[in-house]
């Protein structure tokens, strides 16, 4: 899904994976996407994707929606008259709302909150799977052509390309059955992200306008999100391409038009020509972990120089902005990564899925894949245990914001301040012991 950090569809934080045609995120589109992404895409320390593979307990059924077809009717025709005041034109509105239905089931997955966080290596276990590689390599070979012409002229490895695509929808095998149409008014009438469904609605009116899709064609997840690497409407409008000459931007049919827009995405948001997204890493047994933060920022030299060292033989890429992330804090693999991971990010703001798009990459140009081990033993903490863990450090004095069961930087800054006063490594990494500490220190 593409939102360019794009539509960071927060809401998408809650990482519903059903939302995304790639399963593994569940957001929106490219750019916009990011929001809805949010929504979708695994975020290991921030609030991670999709729910665990752990069986919550039982939930009382949620409450039937008080939205029906009848308020949905009445909302179209409302915003079509809105639309016919801005300018579009009587038959495209006719074709984009003469037979708009209804979609509850969009509402029922926009309003789910998952109870259970996702670990990282879960959701990488699935991003990065051997058969996700396989089928990868073999995609890249059959459209090798346009993947060589495509990287030529942006200047983004087909590879990257090629992981993206296989992330967001599984190399098109899942991109999608919504109509985008209805998907999208059936949000605005909903009300809880109407500005944002009401703009991409516009842009999905001006797309039909301009030709490139029919209404029945134009499909993609629940949140928006179009085509093979589920770009949202706006996104559309802004960085898809006709690459194969044919007088239309289709990014549901034309592999060359799907490969194009996703390397057009990422060059104008500033992908660096000849620049790797990054590398595993090993950090030094004095490794201040305050300093594995994307704020922070040296050059290749200077993680040197505090101990960072290569972790195979490929050595270390030359970065003169380059971040150390650990995403399981000091439990798990670290990584370096550069201007180009920032870049990814910008397409979806997870850095779970950064990490993915990296390592699939890596993984079809056959390099090795992540060679540190994860903590596979360390329990994930749910939503609740999130949100006690903020009101403990609350109560502490180390704040973390209102406590909403999202590891964010604010949760994250608390968790280290603690650690510090505590003489623990301050990686800021949420685990039982921790929480169980924090609650021993408040009694």
């Amino acid at each position: 899904m593409h939102y360019p950090a794009r539509f960071l569809m927060l809401s998408c934080v809650s990482l519903t994976l059903a939302a995304c045609a790639s399963q593994p995120v569940a957001n929106a589109t490219a750019g916009e996407r990011n929001a809805q992404r949010s929504a979708g895409a695994p975020v290991a320390q921030q609030s991670v994707p999709a729910p665990s593979r752990t069986a919550p307990e039982p939930r009382p059924a949620p409450e039937a929606s008080p939205r029906d077809a009848a308020g949905f009717n009445a909302w179209v025709a409302d915003f079509r008259r809105r639309a016919a005041a801005r300018g579009v034109d009587a038959a495209t509105l006719g074709t984009a709302f003469d037979h708009a239905e209804f979609q509850p089931r969009i509402i029922e997955l926009d309003n789910r909150q998952p109870e259970f966080t996702r670990a990282i290596w879960e959701y990488l276990d699935s991003a990065v799977s051997d058969t996700r590689v396989t089928n990868g390599r073999d995609k890249l070979a059959t459209h090798d052509r346009t993947g060589r012409e495509v990287e030529s002229h942006y200047g983004v490895p087909r590879t990257i390309i090629g992981a993206i695509w296989g992330v967001e929808s599984n190399y098109g095998a899942n991109f999608g059955s919504f109509e985008t149409i209805d998907a999208l008014a059936t949000m605005g009438y909903d009300g809880r992200r109407a500005s944002f469904a009401e703009e991409q609605l516009y842009a999905a009116l001006k797309i039909l306008d301009n030709g490139d899709i029919d209404r029945e064609r134009m499909r993609g997840s629940w949140a928006g999100a179009m085509g093979h690497t589920q770009f949202i409407p706006t996104s559309f409008i802004a960085y898809a391409v006709d690459e194969d000459g044919d007088g239309r931007r289709d990014i549901w049919g034309s592999i060359p038009d799907v490969m194009g827009s996703t390397a057009n995405y990422l060059e104008r948001s500033g992908w660096q020509r000849g620049q790797t997204w990054g590398r595993e890493v090993v950090l030094g047994a004095n490794f201040d972990y305050s300093s594995a933060d994307m704020d922070v920022r040296r050059s290749t030299a200077q993680w040197q120089a505090m101990g960072v060292t290569a972790v195979d033989s490929r050595g270390l890429p030359n970065i003169d902005s380059a971040s150390i992330i650990a995403p399981a804090g000091a439990h798990g693999p670290a990584f370096l990564v550069g201007p180009n991971f920032r870049t990814i990010l910008r397409y979806n703001n997870a850095t779970s899925y950064a990490l993915a798009v990296g390592l699939l990459s890596d993984r079809l140009a056959g390099e090795p894949g992540v060679q540190g081990e994860w903590p596979r033993t360390l329990a994930t903490l749910s939503r609740a245990d999130l949100k006690e863990m903020q009101r403990g450090l609350n109560r502490l004095g180390y704040g973390s914001g209102t406590p909403d069961g999202i590891m964010g930087p604010n949760t994250r800054a608390g968790l280290r301040a603690f650690q510090r006063a505590n003489e623990l490594t301050p990686d800021g990494y949420p685990t039982f012991d921790l929480l169980g500490q924090i609650q021993s220190a408040g009694n």
